[in-house]
């Protein structure tokens, strides 16, 4: 089995992290996974403002990915679809189901007339694709026919109040709409609502109106728990579709599963969902789990009947709250709201990293950053008797195979490294697609990959877990080429027991062959004239670097991911073609890694009388990556990649920055992007003008022009 997985990045679940962290002694020693459809949580008491715009949206979200790390959790960033009780298996999106022995249910709610009725009205909940439409909206706000016509809120409760007054803060000038049910809001409200210049309109047919369905807008009609827990045969309510608990937060007749939050409700003590409920189970859940993982008795919690709750509205253009307990609603009073910010801030202050934690320069980086640096590898190399696989370096090699003089060239390249994230399937599917990396860059189809993977000491249900996770990984990387994997090797690590999460201690290595389709594209054959092309941008290294200290934005590592995660072997088959109309047309080719993109363009200028112009301006870069570089961050493999700096005194490299002085922050940022090292990295290819052209003119095509050679 899996040990524990918190299925769900909920308010409960964020808090349990957080205690994990602070008293590490407290978190169960079996594997613990956390499965969140993103990377960050919003925290629901800010949302009202950061549609008001009143907070940027890092403000409010709380960054799961970097609370996991601090807790020892293994964090999977999936969807989850549903849930095979028999078999004690979460189903995932698009990925294989992850197993389970206890199961914590924290998921929060959707809008409970979800999915809407017309394209042009989105429900709230879940939040991540209502702030995308808000932002959408913002950008059709230009357009007069948008900013003068009608948006709005279909819903009766409080939370729709508190969104078309942050939306009247967002909007000043466009008509705003809230559609309630009759005698549904009380006066206080209504007068707040009208001096805010948004229109009431009572109607108790929502879905019927043809005014509704043709104005955009979002929907508030309250909120349910997501439909699939009822068909995975949990008992829930029947309306709400919420998980009901026993008093100690187990679902009832499922002694290994625990729910908290608004996707639930204890049977004797119902309340309404509210994040106020979700932050106050977090400390009885937290205790349960440890006491369910340990074998001692369950201790059973009972709410309190209410709970002080602070609305945030605004009054011309100036925040204000209202406070509610019970029926009783006091207010709008601008220190209510001070009180509100300042309790928000406290909550997220829970989450922030401290800067004592260390720094990134203090800390051996992982994933391709961890390979030995050139200087030692070279020195090796030469001692070993080998020197020519260091001067003479491909990316993949040629088997000395007895076959026909006309047949095509069998090539073969081995990769690996230290588990660069903590989900299992990620690192293995990155790590096939790092070493398959080497095989598109010498213009090789891959056929087939054997691995090695080394295993944590931990218990035999969690190695198999992990195990099977990576190797499904694999698969996913080498299916879409019509690759397979043909077999490997396992072992287990004798360095003792692994620190938490021990899925950061999997080391992955795979074999890969394949077949060039005619002869294989060199490292060193650029010619006079040639364009330099990039396939992605660059900046892994610094980024997971700094995601050591908490100090990488979450979307910047979301972003780098996504890109990490999509195979390139489309852009083989692209350049395949191209070869096949303009024999010739690659001259040489690499893929940017470890050595950073001038250590590896190093190799390729082997002919003396030759150089490499790179336009700085035009060498992409991942979002934040330059900026962090700036503030200091670098990956622990950087300081030796820098040697590669001796290239632009040398005049084998000329960066051209025009604008930027030498020396200036700018400057040496792109300086540091030049040497960063790279996991799942772009190819570089070396082509002439024409044939650039041809690559770079493509519809959304991903080859970036950066430079050209020239004769010295």
């Amino acid at each position: 089995m899996s040990g524990l997985v918190l299925a769900g990045g909920g308010h409960s679940h964020a808090l349990v992290l957080r205690r994990w962290t602070m008293q590490p002694s407290k978190r169960p020693s079996e594997l613990i996974t956390l499965v969140s459809r993103t990377s960050t949580a919003l925290y629901s008491g800010m949302v009202p403002g950061l549609i008001a715009g009143v907070y940027q949206r890092d403000q409010a979200a709380v960054d799961l990915r970097d609370l996991a790390d601090q807790a020892g959790v293994t964090l999977v960033v999936a969807e989850i679809t549903g849930m095979d009780l028999e078999n004690q298996q979460l189903q995932l999106a698009q990925r294989p189901a992850l197993p389970f022995e206890r199961l914590s249910l924290n998921l929060g709610a959707i809008t409970s007339t979800s999915p809407a009725p017309t394209p042009g009205l989105v429900p709230i909940k879940p939040l991540e694709p209502a702030l995308s439409f808000l932002s959408d909206q913002d950008k059709q706000m230009s357009k007069k026919a948008v900013a003068t016509s009608p948006f709005q809120v279909v819903g009766s409760g409080l939370a729709a109040v508190e969104t078309v007054l942050a939306l009247r803060q967002r909007w000043h000038r466009r008509p705003l709409v809230l559609r309630i049910r009759p005698k549904h809001l009380k006066p206080v409200l209504i007068r707040a609502l009208r001096k805010a210049s948004i229109q009431i309109v009572e109607t108790s047919e929502l879905d019927q109106s043809e005014e509704i369905k043709t104005t955009p807008g979002l929907l508030c009609t309250g909120s349910r728990a997501p439909h699939w827990l009822a068909s995975s045969g949990l008992p829930c309510c029947p309306n709400s579709g919420r998980i009901r608990t026993e008093t100690n937060l187990q679902v009832i007749g499922q002694p290994n599963l625990f729910a908290a939050g608004d996707c639930a409700v204890i049977d004797a003590h119902p309340r309404d969902p509210s994040g106020v409920w979700a932050v106050r189970a977090a400390a009885p859940l937290a205790k349960n789990l440890e006491a369910a993982c340990h074998g001692c008795p369950l201790r059973r919690w009972r709410p309190q009947r209410q709970a002080l709750q602070l609305l945030g509205g605004f009054n011309q253009g100036q925040p204000t709250a209202w406070a509610l307990r019970g029926s009783r609603l006091v207010g709008p009073h601008p220190l209510l709201w001070r009180w509100k910010t300042t309790i928000d801030a406290r909550f997220m202050a829970m989450f922030r990293r401290s800067r004592s934690m260390g720094s990134s320069e203090a800390m051996a980086c992982r994933g391709c950053a961890a390979k030995l640096p050139a200087g030692p590898l070279e020195s090796a190399l030469q001692k070993a008797g080998i020197e020519t696989l260091g001067t003479e370096p491909e990316d993949a090699a040629v088997l000395p195979l007895k076959t026909a003089a006309d047949s095509a060239p069998v090539l073969q390249s081995v990769d690996g490294f230290p588990a660069l994230v903590s989900d299992p399937w990620l690192n293995g599917r990155l790590t096939a697609l790092h070493a398959c990396s080497d095989l598109w860059a010498c213009g090789a189809r891959v056929l087939a990959a054997q691995a090695v993977v080394t295993l944590p000491q931990t218990s035999e249900s969690a190695q198999a877990t992990l195990l099977a996770q990576t190797l499904a990984g694999i698969r996913s990387a080498l299916a879409p080429q019509g690759a397979q994997l043909i077999g490997g090797h396992t072992m287990e690590s004798r360095g003792g027991l692994a620190q938490p999460p021990v899925s950061r201690s999997i080391q992955v290595t795979l074999s890969v062959s394949g077949q060039a389709v005619d002869a294989f594209w060199p490292k060193a054959g650029v010619q006079d004239g040639d364009r330099l092309l990039l396939s992605r941008p660059l900046g892994t290294g610094v980024l997971f670097a700094a995601a050591m200290t908490g100090a990488a934005p979450a979307p910047a590592l979301d972003t780098a991911l996504e890109q990490m995660a999509t195979s390139q072997h489309s852009l083989l088959e692209v350049l395949l073609t191209l070869q096949n109309e303009h024999p010739h047309a690659i001259h040489a080719a690499t893929d940017i890694t470890g050595f950073g993109l001038l250590g590896h363009l190093d190799e390729m200028l082997r002919t003396p009388n030759l150089r490499a112009v790179l336009d700085g301006h035009k060498i992409p870069a991942l979002p934040d990556a330059l900026n962090l570089f700036e503030k200091g961050s670098a990956s622990s493999l950087a300081p030796a990649n820098r040697r590669a700096w001796a290239l632009l005194d040398n005049g084998c490299v000329d960066l051209q920055m025009n604008g930027i002085n030498r020396g200036s922050k700018e400057y040496l940022a792109m300086l540091e992007l030049l040497v960063d090292p790279q996991t799942c990295g772009p190819l570089l290819v070396s082509v002439d003008k024409e044939i650039a052209q041809k690559l770079t003119s493509k519809p959304q095509s991903p080859w970036a022009e950066i430079g050209s050679i020239q004769r010295r």
